[in-house]
């Protein structure tokens, strides 16, 4: 395969037809982050094919989650220390949340996935 400056040749089109104003805002987009439509159209299929969930809206819950976590590891510290746990005991706590807490949120929304598949079959039963 042909390279082109320390990368692969493009050479597959993926085309997609849009509205006057979808164009308007791909445009416009592209356009504010200083690219063309076309290269803007590509990293945003790109992440969005690998999962990459920068969208502003994204990142805002995101902040949010984080937020609450500081917020409430914050507030259980005094709490934990008062009944009696050392800080090293705390530390453990809180690492263990950490190490695991990805798994635990995949684990659940994999059930709630399961039972709203399972819902329909339900009703119908």
């Amino acid at each position: 395969m042909e390279r082109l400056r320390g990368r692969d040749r493009r050479t597959v089109n993926l085309s997609t037809k849009l509205t006057a104003i979808e164009a308007r805002v791909i445009h416009d987009a592209a356009t504010r982050a200083g690219s063309t439509p076309s290269e803007w159209a590509r990293e945003a299929l790109l992440r969005a094919a690998q999962g990459d969930s920068s969208d502003p809206i994204t990142i805002d819950i995101f902040a949010e989650c984080v937020g609450s976590q500081m917020l409430m590891m914050h507030a259980f510290e005094p709490l934990l220390k008062t009944a009696g746990m050392t800080i090293e005991q705390i530390k453990v706590i809180f690492d263990q949340v950490q190490k695991t807490k990805l798994n635990q949120a995949q684990e659940l929304l994999a059930r709630r996935a399961k039972r709203r598949a399972e819902e329909p079959r339900r009703t119908t039963e």
